[in-house]
């Protein structure tokens, strides 16, 4: 039983990789299970389905492999930051946990890509925010920001949330697409990369707020 269980978990691990490269090189709903198949070296076309269900399981869970790690980072950086007043500190607690764990993975990796393509696609996107975005860690660092910035509209709030958001998964896209194609960077380690985002999502959230003109 313990020799099959580690064939099934060693399968599944096989299936995740290899759904994750060509979901981020192709866009999920380009690649066919038969192809995931094909890539993790299952002979049987239904091993996705047999493993995971629905295309948007795997995508679930690939989410998860991922999110469950960075939020071990997050909850870490929320304690350290405290009862902090510094909008930054609580920006690095949401953009240092993603570049650490993809720092951690090595050269090529995908997940950033991989994240990008899901929030593009109508179908998958409530996945991501369900999984990687309402995480308690999560919440405790808007619950941080939203204190330093008492003043801001809750429209404007929302707003600046959503930017912040699309900078970070795109520019972290980008940078993971430039690194696996050996192409330059602008910073040389992802550790500078999310130094660079804090700075411009920290402008963003101090950024002043234009008034809206009056109508008559």
């Amino acid at each position: 039983m313990a020799v099959r269980a580690e064939r099934v978990s060693a399968t599944r691990e096989q299936i995740l990789a290899a759904a994750e490269r060509l979901f981020a090189e192709h866009g999920v709903f380009a690649v066919s299970n038969r192809q995931v198949s094909e890539a993790a070296g299952q002979g049987n076309n239904t091993a996705v389905g047999y493993h995971f269900g629905t295309k948007a399981d795997l995508v679930r869970a690939i989410v998860r492999k991922h999110t469950e790690r960075i939020e071990r980072i997050r909850q870490g950086m929320v304690a350290e930051a405290g009862r902090s007043a510094e909008v930054r500190d609580w920006v690095a607690c949401l953009v240092r946990p993603v570049a650490e764990h993809l720092a951690a993975l090595g050269n090529p990796t995908w997940f950033a890509r991989f994240g990008a393509q899901v929030m593009t696609d109508p179908t998958l996107r409530d996945i991501m925010i369900d999984e990687a975005l309402t995480s308690p860690s999560l919440r405790q660092m808007l619950d941080g920001l939203h204190r330093c910035l008492p003043e801001l509209p809750a429209e404007v709030r929302a707003e600046r949330a959503d930017m912040a958001r699309q900078l970070m998964i795109h520019m972290c896209a980008e940078r993971e697409r430039a690194l696996a194609d050996g192409l330059p960077t602008p910073r040389s380690s992802w550790h500078d990369a999310a130094t660079g985002l804090i700075d411009a999502i920290t402008g963003m959230w101090l950024a002043p707020v234009t008034p809206e003109p009056r109508t008559n």
